[in-house]
């Protein structure tokens, strides 16, 4: 007789789902931006800043879950477009926080439409109703999750909540 190893049907996983939307729903939106001509990278950027302007290079590296130097070219590249200035902190002059110019929050304004056009037609299956209970629950389990990984440990760079804003920040869209 052989033996056989019962292997779950991962579909049915809510995790495989959960990341699987999330996949989908970046790659729609990178498509429908790209004609813009903003990269994956920029919009990240983009929207991260615009949620926490003034994140030094290290807590953008964390939010997009990149090497320091990988946000530093980044952040190079956009602030040779003009989209971002970096500022030396007062307190330590080695820290540089970074803020979108007025150019880049009029570009973010054109991706966010994007994001909404591409969220609405993601959720077109779904009574209004449904889209509400849908966020609801999603914000619940996100909380959960936000306390498992405060509760873990620290972050990367061993700043105190760092890993609990890069976890915050880990949206699908801008």
């Amino acid at each position: 007789m052989r033996y056989t190893p019962c292997v779950p049907n991962t579909d049915d996983f809510i995790g495989v789902v959960i990341s699987d939307v999330a996949r989908l729903l970046r790659t729609a939106f990178d498509r429908r931006v790209r004609v813009l001509g903003i990269t994956r990278a920029q919009w990240l950027v983009l929207t991260r800043l615009h949620r926490y302007p003034g994140a030094s290079q290290t807590e953008l590296a964390d939010m997009m879950e990149v090497e320091r130097a990988s946000a530093g070219r980044m952040i190079d590249r956009l602030e040779a477009n003009g989209w971002v200035e970096r500022r030396a902190e007062r307190r330590d002059r080695r820290i540089k926080r970074v803020y979108l110019t007025l150019e880049a929050e009029r570009v973010h304004r054109r991706i966010w439409r994007v994001a909404e056009a591409t969220v609405d037609e993601a959720l077109a299956d779904l009574s209004a109703r449904e889209g509400a209970q849908l966020m609801k629950l999603l914000t619940r389990v996100k909380r959960s999750l936000v306390a498992v990984v405060d509760a873990t440990g620290p972050a990367r760079n061993g700043s105190p909540g760092a890993d609990r804003r890069a976890h915050q920040n880990g949206s699908v869209a801008p």
